[in-house]
């Protein structure tokens, strides 16, 4: 709120503007009486209040309260076209975009499948992304108010250049996030995509509510996501998070990381690691494929088993995670870890509560330990939130 006094009746405003605003998405329309009941406003004030927000666009009328005694009320809720925000979910396979409408509701989705593209088509890929989900959502490019783009590994933050994800193929030349700030009319972001999973489940699922927690994910490689005081913490070079090269007991080291990714958390515990376990407990039938579908198909077996070899398969992979967990627990004290990802969501129930009885041995600490609950896209759902949080700092702030 730049060139405002604290305290001056246009802060004021402007503070009680978010607060109904803000009330207006949680709890969906509302009419005069109820939001000044829940912002203690005066009527007068309350009446001012929406009248200004319908004068800038931000609420409109979308009915009246029925099946009440006396006499019917106006119903306000926010003005879903007041802007748009849009989210991008990259891999190596595919690009997913989504954009969503200042409540949050997804206007438009689209997939691009990227395999075997050339790499320096990055900057086509993602501009026919987001106009696939732009044009499935009845927009333009220039109605999207800011993008979030989330992808493996992390840009740097004082070279530009993408660390950590050397199988992105075309992400790591010098000048593209340059070449994409040209080609794109909105402000862009990117972050990891383990980091917006965690954001996803701090706004929506298993973290709400919680300021501070270790996000643990497996799918096509290990990762983690922090996130201390409610903010994420990316560290220097935003490898925050980078767990696979971890060295734990159990694995070899992971030597020159740019040019192998072996060893460590990632070989003890990634989805690589679960047919050759599988295999050695003699489970028939393990198959061949992405070490992932291969992880996810076997979990589930042994999820629905709990018992036998297959309760073996959970015991030591539990374990398996436990020890990496351990070492993040040691360092960070959390008060709560979010198990997430197909592979582990796969192994359900009896894997966390193998996961739990192993790191209560393993760890001084005891924090709680959860399942991840968004299911669906969480990356680009976290995108999604990102692009939202700081496009309704910027559209619901009526001071300016």
């Amino acid at each position: 709120m730049a060139g405002t006094t604290p305290g001056t009746p246009r802060v004021l405003r402007a503070m009680n503007d978010r607060a109904a605003l803000d009330l207006l998405l949680e709890h969906g329309p509302l009419s005069r009486t109820r939001i000044g009941n829940l912002t203690g406003l005066s009527k007068p004030t309350a009446s001012q209040l929406l009248a200004r927000l319908e004068a800038a666009g931000l609420v409109v009328v979308t009915g009246t309260t029925e099946g009440r005694p006396g006499p019917s009320a106006q119903l306000y809720a926010v003005n879903a076209r007041a802007a748009y925000a849009a989210g991008l979910d990259v891999t190596p396979q595919r690009i997913r975009a989504a954009v969503a409408d200042i409540t949050g509701a997804v206007a438009g989705e689209y997939e691009l499948p990227t395999p075997g593209r050339r790499a320096d088509s990055v900057v086509r890929q993602v501009t026919d992304a987001l106009d696939g989900a732009v044009k499935a959502a009845g927009i333009t490019r220039a109605d999207v108010h800011r993008l979030v783009v989330g992808t493996p590994g992390a840009f740097d933050p004082s070279t530009g250049r993408l660390r950590y994800a050397s199988h992105l193929p075309g992400w790591h030349a010098p000048a593209l996030l340059d070449e994409l700030a040209a080609a794109l009319p909105m402000p862009v972001e990117y972050e990891n995509d383990v980091n917006l999973v965690a954001v996803a489940e701090q706004r929506l699922g298993a973290a709400r509510g919680h300021d501070s927690f270790v996000l643990l994910w497996n799918e096509e490689g290990l990762g983690a996501a922090l996130v201390i005081g409610g903010r994420l913490h990316r560290g220097f070079t935003g490898g925050a998070g980078e767990v696979g090269f971890l060295p734990v007991p159990g694995a070899p080291l992971v030597r020159q990381v740019t040019k192998a990714n072996s060893g460590g958390f990632q070989e003890l515990a990634g989805a690589q690691a679960l047919p050759a376990l599988a295999r050695e407990l003699g489970i028939q039938g393990v198959g061949g494929g992405p070490h992932a579908r291969v992880a996810t198909a076997l979990l589930a077996r042994a999820a629905e088993a709990d018992s036998g070899v297959y309760g073996e398969l959970l015991d030591a992979y539990a374990t398996s995670l436990a020890t990496g967990l351990a070492s993040l627990v040691a360092v960070l004290d959390p008060e709560l870890v979010v198990l997430s990802g197909d592979v582990i969501a796969a192994g359900g129930e009896p894997l966390r509560t193998r996961v739990r009885a192993e790191l209560t041995e393993l760890a001084a600490a005891r924090p709680r330990l959860v399942s991840g609950t968004v299911r669906s896209g969480p990356v680009l759902r976290g995108a999604l939130e990102s692009a939202l949080a700081t496009t309704r700092d910027e559209v619901f702030d009526t001071s300016r």
